[in-house]
């Protein structure tokens, strides 16, 4: 019998220095080598679904002849997937001396730790900060230091000091990573020979040619593309890979094309910066964008993971679904565009083909006199799941609504659209009459579950009311007392 294929050693700069990774399981997370492979348990294990933070480490990649530095959430990203990158935990920061990092210093000045078990992916998170914006001469706002550090939780010493520490990093003696020397070992790293793809157990090609190849080849392989998701599996339902595709390093699809009429966002785009393309040219969605996870996620999950994923209450798709964006599908025999509410057949379930990948996101450009407005409600303001979500694009001209689309999530099996509600409010005249009849198709359009998030009831109101605060702010009313209206949307 043919001996069966063995996991390819993963290669990382940790420390300045090359390290190889041997005999790793495909379905291995990075936080497990860390804490026991190699015994380093600084980073925490905490909550190993991504949403504490306690397990936080920065990774550095090569990108256009610099490194780019990411905060990333280590207990749900599968350990190969960091091949040929830079890693820091928060043992590799302070100096041989043991000088500490300004990141670990002003934690320190600012009595921003307690019990501790936090303190390490805070520390890491900061340490992203400090290269992406310290390092380069930027001020930290409040603001700024709110958003990158949404990812990581504490239940002790609270946030004031935290985002004291965040903002006194600069004014600790300066730390600087020696970006030449590891510009120049990352390269290396880059030149080895690393042996046909088709025989590996994790499969990470470079090229979409080979992506599509090694689909077509085995079809049966985990597809990851961010492993935000997929990683759960593994560590909640301790589900089994005997084999993983990763899309996560094919050039193509981690491009922003722009064309005339559209952006096209390649598959493997980070949510951080697909959300970052579509908030330059609609900044009113940059507070939408920043509640979408906390940064740890947004730095490993991409948006075409989000949408082939198709988890009924992922935040992009409403969003996309309003703005009519399409997805491309390829393979080796072609490719197939179909708008993305299409894509869909049921829960967590698509039309992909085996050998299909979801290549590109194609949202087409902002135009004047168009509004878009998206709403998440949830319980937590950050880093939460959505209970209920809604997108709105309308456009209307001599006081009737000429276009409308409607997307919405966590009130079905799938991201849907509302093209019975569309269909209430198209062609009518943008009043409250209106509204408010179309509230009524909206509550009852969809079969929304009642589960830990909300129930079935409230989220049918809640539909009603957001599509009621989408026509107030219309109207120019941007702040919405819910005291001043009755239960049924209408003034009180």
């Amino acid at each position: 019998m043919p001996e069966a294929p063995q996991p390819r050693p993963i290669r990382l700069i940790r420390r300045g220095e090359p390290v190889r990774l041997v005999n790793v399981p495909p379905d291995r997370t990075l936080l497990q080598v860390l804490r026991e492979d190699l015994g380093d348990c600084g980073t925490k294990e905490g909550c190993g679904e991504g949403d504490c933070g306690a397990c936080t480490v920065v990774l550095g990649e090569a990108v256009n002849g610099r490194i780019e530095y990411r905060a990333i959430n280590s207990c749900i990203r599968l350990a190969h997937s960091v091949d040929g990158l830079a890693l820091w935990t928060v043992e590799d920061l302070a100096a041989p001396d043991g000088t500490l990092h300004p990141a670990q210093e002003a934690m320190v000045q600012a009595h921003a730790s307690q019990c501790g078990f936090c303190t390490p992916g805070f520390v890491m998170s900061l340490f992203g900060m400090y290269q992406n914006q310290v390092c380069k001469g930027e001020a930290i706002t409040r603001e700024r230091a709110q958003e990158d550090l949404s990812g990581n939780l504490c239940r002790c010493t609270g946030y004031r000091p935290i985002l004291d520490a965040a903002q006194q990093m600069s004014l600790q003696p300066p730390v600087r990573v020696d970006e030449a020397g590891l510009l120049s070992k990352l390269e290396q790293l880059s030149k080895e020979p690393r042996g046909p793809e088709a025989n590996s157990v994790y499969i990470l090609p470079r090229s979409l040619k080979a992506l599509l190849a090694a689909r077509a080849a085995h079809p049966q392989a985990q597809l990851v593309a961010g492993c935000t998701d997929a990683g759960l599996w593994v560590t909640k339902q301790h589900r089994r890979f005997a084999q993983v595709l990763d899309l996560t390093r094919v050039a193509e699809l981690r491009r922003i094309e722009r064309y005339p009429n559209h952006i096209a966002i390649g598959a493997a785009v980070t949510l951080a910066d697909a959300f970052a393309a579509l908030v330059a040219e609609r900044p009113q969605l940059k507070a939408f964008a920043a509640r979408f996870a906390g940064l740890p996620v947004r730095n490993s999950g991409t948006l075409g993971g989000n949408v082939a994923n198709g988890s009924p209450i992922g935040d992009a798709m409403p969003l996309l679904i309003s703005m009519g964006a399409n997805v491309v599908l390829m393979s080796t025999r072609g490719h197939r565009e179909l708008p993305l509410e299409q894509l869909y057949t049921g829960y967590r379930q698509n039309v992909m083909a085996p050998d299909e990948v979801l290549a590109w996101i194609k949202v087409p450009h902002s135009r004047k006199g168009v509004v878009l407005r998206a709403y998440k409600v949830s319980k937590r303001f950050d880093d939460d799941i959505s209970a209920v979500c809604l997108a709105l694009r309308l456009e209307v001209q001599d006081g009737a609504v000429t276009h409308v689309s409607i997307g919405a999530g966590g009130v079905a099996a799938t991201p849907v659209r509302a093209v019975k509600t569309e269909a209430a409010l198209r062609g009518h005249p943008w009043t409250q009459g209106t509204v408010r009849q179309a509230m009524a198709v909206l509550r009852a359009e969809f079969s929304p579950i009642s589960d830990m998030r909300a129930s079935a009831d409230y989220r049918r109101e809640v539909l009603g009311n957001l599509l009621q605060r989408f026509w107030l702010e219309t109207q120019g009313l941007q702040q919405v007392s819910l005291e001043s209206f009755a239960a049924d949307g209408a003034p009180a």
